[in-house]
């Protein structure tokens, strides 16, 4: 369990969700949609980068959801740079794109910013609490168009020898099950659609992932679908 759903649940209170985005209608739409849910409390709102960094500050919440495209205000740029901002000083908080931008070069910088998801804004009301839920119990998300780019031009750079200059030790060896979980988690699928494709239970999904991380010696599940791309574990178009 991460750091931010373990404080949530050692309160007995609801995941505390910030929205930062540029647009009000937006944040109320967003807000409309989330109070629906019993098990997450929007705590406040932000216009801008600046605003956001303040409130991230004061409120230390479970989670950001926050647009890429922002205006820059009081010394912060748009919504990656705040990401990283916001990680500086509440690095417990997850923090979660939901944007319009479907280019691979923002999606490459939220990822290094620090964001734990990358939504696009065509996603389904009830996938947006689906996907706090997962990102706050330690999962990693990305949309599946966006997560399909970022593993195209990933393997690309593989092929072309820009990341592998100097090879390593022979990559870890993964079981049959373990690589049918990988290349579920390269389409963006989170431990429920694994779960419902591979006809096991949820669990047994995050004991893989927790196997596969170990094995590989990393961090998050992008980590190892980069890792299992680049030593050719996956083999991917």
């Amino acid at each position: 369990m991460s750091d931010a759903r373990a404080g949530a649940a050692q309160r007995g209170e609801p995941i505390r969700v910030l929205l930062v985005d540029d647009h009000a209608l937006m944040r109320l739409s967003l807000r409309t949609v989330l109070e629906t849910e019993p098990d997450i409390e929007v705590v406040g709102e932000a216009g801008d980068g600046n605003e956001a960094l303040a409130k991230a500050a004061e409120l230390l919440p479970d989670l950001v959801l926050l647009d890429v495209k922002m205006p820059a205000r009081g010394g912060i740029g748009g919504g990656i740079e705040a990401a990283a901002a916001i990680k500086d000083i509440a690095p417990s908080a997850r923090v979660v794109m939901l944007t319009m931008s479907e280019d691979e070069e923002d999606l490459y910088e939220a990822i290094k910013a620090g964001a734990s998801g990358y939504l696009l804004k065509d996603v389904l009301p009830h996938e947006i609490a689906d996907s706090i839920r997962s990102v706050v119990g330690g999962q990693s998300l990305i949309s599946p168009p966006m997560a399909a780019k970022l593993l195209t031009e990933f393997a690309t750079m593989v092929r072309h020898g820009e990341d592998r200059k100097n090879p390593g030790p022979p990559a870890p060896r993964l079981t049959d099950r373990e690589l049918e979980v990988l290349k579920l988690i390269a389409t963006g699928a989170n431990n429920s659609k694994i779960a419902k494709t591979l006809f096991i239970s949820e669990n047994t999904v995050k004991n893989h992932v927790r196997n596969i991380l170990e094995k590989l010696q990393l961090h998050s599940r992008m980590e190892a679908v980069m890792y299992a791309v680049r030593e050719k574990i996956l083999d991917l178009p």
